[in-house]
């Protein structure tokens, strides 16, 4: 398995793990989450989501940039 493959399967596992973790612990926290994701308008929750995926990409660049990666 490649290097980067390895990564890509690493990221999706913790991605697993927390969501579950979060599922497992806040259980009432999550339902009312997804009750407040059900009002919000198509736009909102589209440009949320845009939001946060760059934050993703800007965190793993930088981590990569400062491990020497």
């Amino acid at each position: 398995m490649s290097d980067f493959a390895l990564y890509i399967t690493t990221a999706f596992a913790l991605i697993f793990v927390i969501e579950g973790l979060l599922y497992a612990l806040f259980p009432d926290g999550i339902r009312r989450m997804f009750a407040l994701a059900l009002s919000l308008p198509p736009e909102k929750l589209r440009a949320t989501g845009l939001v946060m995926a760059a934050l993703g990409f800007c965190m793993v660049w930088l981590l990569q940039s400062f491990s020497g990666g």
